[in-house]
């Protein structure tokens, strides 16, 4: 599955980050395989996201979510 499709109050881990000219800017913001991601939030139209990893929070497109390979924690 994908970060898109993570409900909120989920906790997933990060399994990849597809090629594309905005890895390595995502891969800098800590969104790096192995790493824990809770879903927060969403907007109310759904777009961005909100999510924590590490000790900050971050909004993400859902386009750009969509990239991020994860799987469900526990």
């Amino acid at each position: 599955m994908t970060l898109k499709d993570a409900k909120v109050g989920e906790i997933v881990r990060i399994d990849s980050v597809e090629e594309s000219e905005l890895k390595p800017r995502l891969l800098t913001m800590g969104l790096i395989p192995g790493t824990r991601v809770e879903i927060l939030r969403s907007a109310p139209f759904g777009d961005p996201i909100a999510i924590r990893l590490r000790a900050y929070n971050l909004a993400l497109r859902k386009d750009d979510a969509e990239k991020i390979q994860v799987s469900q924690v526990g």
